[in-house]
């Protein structure tokens, strides 16, 4: 018998109408244990639930509330309510606001070993800390896997990570993730799935292994995944969930696309640079860089061992420059009190915030004009902090501290390994509210606020596309520069209005207005852009409310994976220039044209005299959803 991967066990036992695992590239179709959503993401998901007609969900599936959760004006407690009431209805799970981040709280609760699981937020790869192959995709894919216990995807390529050694004094987990990316960069995970293996895997916690694996998502990989072993088990007894154990890891003469080896004692402290997670350096070329702020938390580093090595090295000393700190869920937050951390935290200075998203995503925590903020997050994107003109570094919890302690960024002196005293997880399950039996969810109401609109019908594909390029962009366009979160979130449950107000909004503030009248004179609109065009995080609205203007086509040298299936679902045609250089042939405001009456076909673009030919970003499945006008026009027709 073929020895495997850890991933290949996993997608082999779960595998839906086939047998064996084909070739990297070919789709497979899983079944899925889990699904969840954020409050960011989980309106516009359970819209599209209803409006499936799905009255109650397959998998174990969870909404979390934890992007947007500050309560100024209706929006967001009116969302929240929806979310509540719908959950009840459908069969999920609700945690409600100040529980914890989702992707922490839902490793501390329902992840298991072995488990496939799909979320509607890119970080949802934390997961494969736990020994887990978790994966993040756009909202409409999750609410067809809760629908269905199903999902879709190319079968991946397999790269080992082979880790010897042990870390250092001041190195942490978030060094080693900074360094992977050093070495693959932002687009370098593509269409992969990074396995964790070696000897080097035993010296790492579990939360340690999911600091690694959140940020894997920075690579554009599919996920990353860590053997499920003693560490595991540790975990899950610390969590009373002991009989969720099972030991599981590679055979040992598995074979990979390639290996990756890294030397744990080899690594120092190490900062990603502004304005992206792959800019990344040693501490020591930065040390002495003033600083404004420093944020600690997301759910990246926001376990208790992440927050108590930060309050360790804080003790009896006082922070000189403005420090928030934003807890993983409110277990953790419990389990930093009853340590006695929190009363020292406090003592030195530190803003203890919600147990939320908060600044990562824009939520409060903005940094002074032009000012510099180092976090402990995952993303550093520009304008991603609410103040335009400040730039984020990204480090660990211990380079935080001391940087926290000077005002300048730091390397942590130490003298000896931070010792954590012995400390119990405290359980936290009485905050989730379960869903109520079916039959009474059938006379059961879902309350809507006046900012929920419906969603919206969109067209089928004309066999033609003409009209203007809207705007050309460049390398690494985020999905926070298309559709942009912080002071935005609020809006997510209105599609016209985020459309009008945030698309596109950091880049070009006339692109709403132009691509409105653009859509209402009858045409087309496109966009061009380079590589790695919707990095980032997994909102479909970066699709969605582009389509509401007006957007047909999207042309770019490559695309980041969810961004694709996004635009897909949202009738959007992802294009790629067969000849890269043909990018410098087009201009914002040209005329272009493409007959999209054969999408199986050779596609052409048509600009001027010229005749640039393109490829599909797409795949043969993806032709009948695009013809449709998008996935739940089409899930209509069929169903």
């Amino acid at each position: 018998m073929k020895p495997l991967s850890l991933t290949e066990k996993i997608l082999q036992s779960h595998l839906v109408g086939q047998d064996e695992l084909p070739p990297a590239g070919e789709i497979i179709r899983i079944s899925i244990d889990e699904a969840f959503t954020q409050d960011a993401t989980g309106t516009m998901c359970m819209l599209q639930l209803e409006a499936m007609g799905v009255t109650r969900v397959k998998p174990l599936s969870v909404n979390f509330v934890d992007h947007s959760m500050m309560q100024v004006g209706f929006r967001n407690p009116d969302d929240h309510q929806y979310l509540k009431t719908v959950s009840a209805k459908l069969g999920i799970i609700f945690s409600p606001a100040g529980t914890g981040i989702c992707h922490f709280t839902n490793m501390e609760n329902f992840v298991k070993p072995g488990m496939t699981g799909i979320g509607a937020d890119s970080h949802t790869v934390n997961a494969g800390g736990a020994g887990a192959l978790f994966m993040g995709a756009g909202g409409y894919d999750v609410a067809l896997a809760m629908a269905t216990g199903e999902y879709s995807l190319p079968m991946p390529k397999i790269v080992k990570v082979n880790l010897t050694g042990r870390l250092n004094k001041g190195v942490m987990a978030m060094d080693v993730i900074l360094k992977m990316l050093e070495l693959v960069g932002v687009k370098g995970g593509k269409g992969t799935i990074f396995e964790y293996a070696g000897p080097g895997v035993a010296t790492l916690s579990l939360t340690e292994r999911a600091t690694i694996t959140n940020m894997g998502a920075e690579m554009g990989a599919t996920t990353s995944i860590f053997p499920s072993d003693e560490q595991t088990r540790e975990y899950l007894k610390g969590r009373e969930r002991g009989e969720d154990y099972q030991p599981l890891a590679a055979d040992e003469q598995a074979q990979y696309e390639r290996v990756i080896d890294i030397d744990l004692s080899a690594l120092e402290p190490l900062i990603a640079i502004y304005p992206s997670p792959g800019n990344v350096e040693k501490i020591s070329d930065h040390a002495g860089t003033k600083v404004q702020q420093v944020c600690v938390g997301s759910c990246t580093n926001s376990s208790f061992e992440n927050i108590a090595s930060f309050a360790e090295m804080l003790k009896g000393k006082r922070v000189v420059v403005d420090t928030l700190l934003y807890p993983g869920s409110r277990s953790v937050a419990m389990q930093v009190a009853e340590s006695g951390y929190l009363t020292s935290l406090y003592a030195s200075g530190v803003r203890v915030m919600e147990n939320g998203c908060g600044a990562c995503i824009g939520q409060g925590g903005s940094p002074p004009s032009g000012g510099l903020s180092l976090r402990t997050f995952n993303r550093n994107f520009p304008k991603r902090s609410g103040t335009d003109d400040a730039e984020v570094h990204l480090v660990s919890p211990l380079v935080a501290a001391a940087s926290a302690l000077t005002g300048e960024v730091s390397a942590p002196e130490l003298d000896a390994p931070i010792t954590l005293p012995q400390s119990k997880p405290v359980i936290d399950t009485a905050s989730f509210i379960m869903p109520i039996p079916p039959q009474e969810a059938l006379d059961s109401e879902v309350i809507r606020g006046p900012n929920i609109m419906k969603l919206p019908d969109f067209e089928a594909l004309p066999e033609r596309l003409e009209g203007e390029v809207l705007l050309k962009l460049g390398d690494n366009i985020s999905t926070d520069d298309i559709q942009p979160a912080g002071a935005f979130l609020p809006l997510r449950s209105n599609v016209k209005q985020y459309a009008l107000q945030a698309t596109f909004t950091m880049v070009d503030k006339t692109f709403s207005k132009r691509a409105v009248a653009a859509r209402d004179a009858g045409g087309h609109g496109f966009i061009v852009g380079g590589e790695n065009y919707g990095q980032g995080s997994s909102r479909e609205h970066a699709a969605l409310c582009p389509r509401w203007l007006g957007v047909k086509a999207v042309i770019v040298a490559q695309f980041a994976r969810i961004h694709v299936a996004n635009l897909v679902n949202f009738g959007i045609v992802p294009l790629l220039f067969a000849d890269v250089a043909d990018y410098d042939k087009i201009n914002q405001g040209d005329q272009l044209a493409i007959d999209v009456s054969n999408l199986e076909g050779d596609l052409v673009l048509e600009a001027g005299e010229q005749k640039i030919p393109l490829k599909p970003a797409f795949g043969p499945k993806d032709i009948p959803v695009l013809k449709a006008g998008g996935a739940l026009p089409f899930f209509k027709f069929h169903n």
